[in-house]
């Protein structure tokens, strides 16, 4: 039998413990914080008892518990570096449409063109109100001069000594020329209306031609132009806008002549349709010589027949290097910018040389190879589509804060390489679009309708033209579904053009809701009753590589499906030139498209939903149209907020009486981004801004 006695073990086991715990400590680590480690310790036990009135010795075996303390491993630290700082890598989806900044009127377009042109004031850092000068040397105010006390005319003194990429001089005269052209070349599919309205009063046409024809025969139309207009209609018109806008070269201003006071003005300005062109440049390039005697000619080009479409040449802290549709563009930064750090963009804002060399924009339309680029740190940001934000959320180890700008670690992966911005507040919307008049060609054909009839390979080509087919796709169309799946759950839907949290949007209006019953019901009225048997069949388009757009149009044609095995919608997807183009041609039965205000104000929603750019595109019947004109003039031109709020509720009534369009929700956003990557600020409006981006 082993005896010992109990202290004496007890000493020997904690001493041996204390021995193993040191040698498993890693040598010359500085100790910043300790920890207890409860352990479990076995002694052997001998004690003396009486049994039978004998002393007799006892051994046992017990298992107490320990308390020593331990030296934890130290966390690493990760640290985030490009690979290559001097080069900015962002993936997403959706080609350029056209460098001209007259007649660019997409996301993608306006993208490139904010980082090598500039207009007259830009706006200040994070405000979709408040403005800096730019090309301007002042932001013209009625306190300063500049806006004459009846709000009719805004004069901008121009900066001298700025130099266009190509070589040129900034002056008054291409100033001036800029905007002559824009309004002059007038394209339906551009975005000179918003500055038709508030120069010349147009509201009907939204086109040069209105002051030609006020009933809008001639509207986007050259050869109609050319037939119905007189030569001296034709230069009395160019001699209009010419006076509306007019450059003084000796005192070094631009002075801009209204129909009417309008508040957005300096708003619309701050836009890519406000870049300034350089005129020499432009005609030596083919564009309007600026002579009253030719500005028909160049008058709706559309992008595919523009001479500035595939060239550009501006003054900003960028300079387009290559680029090759289909794929991407890179610039590179401008080495003779004119900002100096005496005049930064704000106090603290970006001066001087652009500090990331290289910007590589590439068109990676699977979802699949951008989350492998930003997996690999081989792109410095990607667009997340809302359904795959839970799958990057794994990778976040930042969170930052768009309305403060703070950020702060993931606790629960620190490490992470990704860094997030999220609950980023939209001021754009996906929506279902409806065609009232589906266009065709000569021999009636159109390979989105099919067959062209009600024979169930097919549509003809007024099928939305029913307004009891027009209700049933909004019956059919799950809006929680698409908030869950597509929007992530985060969204929230709207019921008519306004977006929530602006003037005019009505919580307590009528809206739509899943109801498979009422879409049935509704089907089994339209076309005098005849498609529940023969059924219908068109396709439905979205630009490629938007999944959630693809959501949606499958939401839909899953909903009729259920309905009706005939009723079949095919959803296809176009890459995005093609798509605008099959889009603004009328070509599509069915589109799923959005809008991205251009100002912060309800008149930049209600007008292109229901009486310009998509009232056209959707060939919305002229009558039902002029009583959404009204209602829109009404509105921009009412005196107070409760005046304009009425009206806007009145025109959405309207909208759901219609249905023209099928209102989807509004989202919000988030952004992914390398963690090494800095200088991205929340804009309402330019949600881009690389100027400013470094990576170190």
């Amino acid at each position: 039998m082993f005896k010992t006695r109990k202290t004496g073990i007890l000493l020997a086991v904690i001493m041996m413990l204390a021995i193993v715990l040191v040698a498993c400590q890693p040598e010359e680590v500085e100790v910043t914080s300790v920890v207890e480690v409860p352990v479990e310790v076995t002694r052997i036990v001998t004690e003396t008892v009486v049994e039978e009135g004998q002393q007799v010795e006892v051994t046992r075996v017990d298992t107490v518990e320990v308390v020593v303390t331990a030296t934890p491993e130290p966390v690493e630290e990760v640290t985030f570096a490009a690979e290559d700082p001097s080069t900015y890598v962002y993936q997403t989806y959706g080609d350029v449409d056209t460098l001209d900044p007259n007649l660019a009127y997409d996301s993608a377009s306006g993208e490139l063109l904010l980082q090598v042109m500039e207009a007259l004031v830009f706006f200040d850092q994070g405000s979709g109100s408040d403005f800096v000068p730019q090309l301007a040397t002042e932001v013209p105010s009625v306190e300063n001069g500049l806006i004459s006390e009846d709000g009719m005319s805004y004069t901008f003194p121009i900066r001298e000594g700025v130099t266009f990429h190509e070589g040129g001089t900034l002056t008054p005269a291409d100033v001036a020329y800029t905007f002559q052209r824009g309004l002059l070349q007038s394209d339906p599919d551009g975005p000179q209306w918003l500055l038709l309205e508030p120069i010349l009063g147009y509201n009907n046409c939204f086109d040069i031609t209105e002051g030609i024809d006020p009933e809008c025969n001639l509207a986007g139309d050259r050869t109609a132009l050319l037939e119905g207009a007189t030569p001296e209609q034709l230069v009395a018109q160019c001699e209009l806008v010419k006076e509306a806008i007019v450059a003084d070269e000796d005192a070094g201003t631009v002075t801009f002549n209204l129909a009417q006071p309008w508040g957005p003005l300096l708003t619309t300005l701050a836009g890519y349709w406000g870049y300034i062109l350089d005129m020499e440049w432009a005609v030596d390039n083919g564009a309007w010589d600026g002579s009253c005697d030719t500005w028909q000619d160049y008058y709706a080009p559309g992008a595919e027949n523009d001479e500035l479409s595939t060239i550009v040449n501006g003054t900003g802290p960028y300079m387009l290097d290559n680029w090759t549709p289909g794929e991407g563009y890179t610039l590179k930064a401008n080495p003779n910018y004119w900002r100096t750090c005496d005049e930064p963009m704000w106090e603290g804002g970006p001066c001087g040389i652009a500090p990331t060399e290289t910007i590589v924009y590439q068109l990676v339309n699977e979802w699949g190879t951008r989350f492998a680029s930003l997996q690999a740190g081989d792109a410095s940001r990607v667009v997340v589509p809302p359904a795959n934000r839970p799958q990057v959320d794994e990778f976040v180890g930042e969170f930052c804060d768009w309305e403060t700008g703070d950020c702060e670690v993931n606790a629960d992966n620190p490490n992470g390489p990704i860094r997030k911005w999220g609950d980023i507040p939209s001021t754009s919307r996906t929506d279902m679009f409806l065609n009232f008049d589906i266009v065709v060609d000569e021999d009636g054909q159109n390979p989105y309708i099919g067959s062209g009839q009600l024979d169930g390979n097919g549509i003809p080509a007024d099928f939305f033209s029913d307004i009891h087919v027009r209700k049933a796709m909004n019956y059919c169309f799950d809006w929680d579904t698409y908030i869950d799946e597509a929007l992530n759950g985060e969204g929230v839907q709207n019921n008519g053009p306004i977006i929530k949290n602006m003037l005019g949007y009505n919580e307590d209006g009528p809206q739509y809701s899943l109801d498979l019953d009422a879409c049935a019901a509704e089907l089994e009225q339209a076309w005098g009753g005849v498609l529940p048997e023969t059924g219908f069949r068109f396709q439905m388009a979205y630009n490629t590589g938007n999944v959630t757009r693809q959501t949606i149009g499958e939401i839909l044609a899953t909903n009729l499906n259920a309905i009706n095995e005939n009723y079949v919608v095919e959803i296809i997807g176009l890459p995005w030139p093609s798509f605008l183009r099959a889009f603004r041609g009328g070509n599509l039965p069915a589109i799923v498209s959005g809008w991205g205000e251009d100002i912060h104000d309800p008149h930049n929603w209600v007008q292109p939903y229901t009486v310009g750019t998509y009232a056209f595109r959707q060939h919305m019947p002229e009558d039902l149209r002029q009583q959404f004109v009204e209602l829109v003039n009404a509105g921009v031109a009412a005196a107070d907020n409760a005046e304009r709020e009425q009206v806007y509720y009145a025109l959405q009534q309207l909208v759901y009486d219609e249905a023209p369009t099928v209102y989807l929700a509004q989202a919000l956003g988030a952004r992914y981004e390398q963690r090494y990557t800095h200088g991205w600020y929340y804009h309402p409006i330019n949600p881009t801004y690389y100027y400013a981006v470094t990576q170190d």
